[in-house]
């Protein structure tokens, strides 16, 4: 008797959690939500709102300042992403080595900049990147270029020092998830292959990369998320500028709702539209890795 009652009162306290915790996610996750896509079918300027059905959407297809921003942050994805997560692999192979010493220190080392405040390594990065800045310095000494390069103003250029920002800051951040995979599994696997003559490239080729695939789809998924959603890494290094050249769509929106006149029925469109986009990505990547149930 005395089983079953704690059995009970186990269920009542599981599900009173569950229930507490459902009810938590409905009112401030998916009720906003459907409240976020009946104000995207509204139209008009501050809360002089009207429904205009599907008009904000189709005037995205004419928006060149929506199809900028998406641009640049669909550029900043497919340059960075890559290179983030397979050097936040390799660097997790490496320090999961077992002959590796103070791995404690390198960990902490690179995963400390991703706690590191916006503000504090924007800042860092335009002194790099500045026209007086180490890298020109460097340019120079080694007789690379002539002049020094205006790497904040140069359409291109900002670009590359964003993802270069992005890929320093968060590359420590995905190495854990792989690093922690690494850490789970059992050493009697690499053991074994070796045994049998396996060489490095084959254990990570057909080890590896086999038991770390559901953390790459994860870790993909996180990526493409965060990106499309990039905000302070822009506005703390450019501004967006120059001109919209480095501008995401995260901040069209945040300029839409707060900067011009406010629009919140096309904010809430343009994000939306962002939400399928990140669907779309995840379904083809899903697709791509095999990652489904069988």
């Amino acid at each position: 008797m005395k089983g079953s009652t704690l059995e009970k009162k186990n269920s009542r306290i599981g599900w009173t959690m569950v229930i507490i915790a459902s009810v938590l996610i409905l009112a401030f996750s998916y009720i906003p939500m459907v409240q976020a896509f009946l104000l995207s079918l509204k139209t008009g300027k501050g809360n002089n709102l009207t429904f205009g059905g599907v008009a904000n959407y189709v005037r995205m297809l004419n928006d060149t300042g929506f199809k900028t921003t998406i641009g640049n942050t669909l550029f900043y994805a497919v340059i960075q992403i890559p290179i983030m997560l397979l050097l936040a692999l390799l660097v997790a192979v490496l320090l999961n080595s077992e002959t590796l010493k103070l791995k404690g220190f390198y960990r902490t080392c690179i995963f400390l900049p991703c706690v590191t405040s916006p503000i504090s390594y924007a800042i860092l990065f335009k002194n790099i990147f500045a026209t007086d800045g180490v890298v020109n310095h460097v340019l120079l000494s080694i007789g690379l270029i002539n002049s020094p390069i205006a790497f904040i103003l140069d359409p291109v250029w900002a670009k590359f020092v964003i993802i270069i920002a992005l890929i320093w800051r968060y590359s420590g951040y995905y190495m854990i998830f792989f690093l922690s995979a690494l850490q789970n599994t059992d050493k009697s696997v690499y053991e074994a292959a070796k045994i049998d003559g396996a060489n490095f490239r084959q254990s990570f080729f057909k080890i590896t990369m086999p038991i770390l695939k559901p953390i790459i789809f994860l870790t993909s998924i996180m990526a493409v998320t965060n990106t499309l959603q990039l905000f302070d890494e822009v506005v703390n290094l450019t501004g967006g500028g120059p001109g919209n050249a480095t501008r995401t769509i995260s901040e069209y929106i945040y300029d839409l709702s707060f900067n011009y006149v406010p629009n919140y029925g096309y904010a809430a469109a343009v994000s939306y539209v962002v939400l399928v986009i990140i669907v779309l990505i995840t379904i083809v990547q899903k697709k791509v890795t095999g990652d489904h149930d069988e």
